[in-house]
């Protein structure tokens, strides 16, 4: 008969998950402990996947921001409450929005306003224009440049 194999240690648990989905080190701790990893074992775990590399939170939170930019189309606001409820430390966070200019959030949201095809024409399309905007992670001031350049957009016909 043949011994089965033993259960992967939270090492190679944890690599094994990384291999399927990037992971912030706080979410990979809760998940190995979620698992029945002890403490000692993740923390050991942790230590080794930071030191080979195959675990960086300064590299997740930069591309977790750059997704959410990218296909979801998220504002700062947004990404900075998604990356911190993670457990990335404040100055990664910032560190990963600081790529974002204000110009390039600008084009981004009145772009999502453009796709939306929603009319900007009243106060309270420019209402409803600025609330979804704001769900979306945009601070006020480039919400209300966006429905401005939108808007100029859609009159002028380059939508």
């Amino acid at each position: 008969m043949v011994a089965a194999d033993p259960a992967p240690d939270a090492f190679e648990a944890a690599l094994a998950a990384l291999r399927r989905k990037e992971r912030a080190t706080a979410g990979l701790a809760a998940w190995l402990e979620k698992r029945g990893f002890g403490a000692g074992e993740v923390e050991a775990a942790i230590a080794r996947l930071t030191e080979v590399g195959e675990l960086d939170d300064e590299r997740f939170a930069r591309r977790y921001a750059e997704d959410k930019r990218e296909l979801r189309g998220w504002g700062a606001t947004r990404i900075r409450e998604a990356l911190r409820s993670r457990g990335i430390a404040g100055t990664m966070v910032e560190a990963a929005l600081e790529a974002d200019s204000h110009g390039a959030q600008v084009a981004r949201a009145s772009d999502l306003l453009a796709r939306r095809g929603q009319s900007l024409a009243e106060e309270s399309d420019r209402a409803r224009a600025f609330g979804f905007l704001a769900r979306r992670g945009y601070d006020s001031e480039i919400a209300y440049e966006a429905i401005r350049r939108a808007g100029r957009g859609a009159a002028t016909g380059r939508g």
